[in-house]
């Protein structure tokens, strides 16, 4: 049998100030972390229905991404993924999802981005 593909809803953009990092100043001072996520699922139900509870709420995991950057800081940015991860794949219809977190870093040096990416999916 050959799996259906699932539907998805993007997210870019997503930009909240936090306190993560290794270096002192960087939990001091903070920064603006900005969070891609590519949420997936079956939304067949939605496109026929057209109600929001048959869908994978955006808003939802909006709301999941910002209490995890305004959070509890974390030293890393995988960990930081990781928990924006296990939240949004708790959220109804949401099967799969990729993360992106991206960060100024702390370099001295001309860069112009730097990001961890994880996906996971439902257990």
């Amino acid at each position: 049998m050959v799996p259906v593909p699932l539907d998805r809803i993007c997210l870019r953009g997503l930009t909240f100030f936090g306190r993560h990092g290794v270096y002192p100043a960087e939990r001091e001072l903070g920064q603006r972390f900005r969070v891609d996520l590519e949420l997936e699922g079956d939304l067949s139900a939605a496109r026929h229905s057209d109600r929001l509870e048959d869908t994978l709420d955006y808003g939802k995991a909006c709301a999941l991404v910002r209490g995890v950057v305004e959070g509890e800081p974390c030293n890393l940015l995988e960990t930081v993924a990781e928990r924006i991860l296990g939240s949004v794949l708790e959220l109804p219809h949401v099967e799969r999802a990729t993360v992106r977190v991206h960060k100024r870093a702390p370099l001295e040096m001309e860069l112009e981005d730097v990001y961890v990416e994880i996906t996971g999916a439902r257990s």
